[in-house]
Parts: C-alpha cells; structure tokens; sequence
C-alpha cells in the first residue's frame, strides 16, 4: 500500500528550494533555438538604463518548450477569462511586426 505522501505512478513531486521559491521577476524575455534546445532568457530592464542583466536561462528540448507554450496559453486564457483581455500595444497597429516581439532594442 503506498504511503499518502507518496506521489501517484506517472505523478512527479516537486520540491523547492527557499532561494528559487523566491523567484526572479523578469520583464523581458529573449528566445533562441538550435536543432535541438530552446533558450530562453529572463532579463530585468529598468527603464532608462542603457544596460540589463539576465536574470535566469532556461533551456529546454522542442518537446517540452511546446508544452509550456501550451500551458502559457491555457494560463493565459483563463487569466483573461478572470480578469479580461490584456492588450498589446503591437496588437492596435495595422501591420503586424517584422522584428523581435519586444518592447526594448535588443543588442
């Protein structure tokens, strides 16, 4: 008989470390693939300073960074579906944009 705190089969349990519970905020994100990887980095750009620090890399194979857009956008519809729509700015202008989908000048 499994024990209650044992997770479920196909069941992962997560653990968290009090550093990474706090988290890191980020306000732009920057993406890159290869054949094989998706990086991506969270960076923090306070306004008006020339220069940003990336906060955190995340590399992840195809598969998984397509389930995390999938979960992105299930989280991001219900979000709406909660607090309504958010709109972007890119999203108002008649032609859709041809460069990165950022609102800084990345380098």
């Amino acid at each position: 008989m499994a024990s209650e705190n044992q997770p479920k089969q196909g069941q992962v349990q997560v653990n968290m470390t009090p550093e990474v519970e706090k988290g890191v905020y980020s306000n732009l994100a920057i993406m890159g693939f290869t054949p094989t990887e998706f990086i991506m980095d969270f960076v923090f750009h306070h306004p008006g300073m020339p220069r940003a620090n990336v906060q955190s890399r995340v590399i992840m194979s195809p598969v998984q960074a397509k389930r995390l857009m999938r979960l992105l956008e299930q989280n991001m519809a219900n979000y709406e579906k909660t607090f309504g729509n958010i709109v972007l700015e890119e999203d108002k202008r008649q032609v859709p944009p041809s460069g990165p989908i950022s609102p800084f000048k990345v380098n």
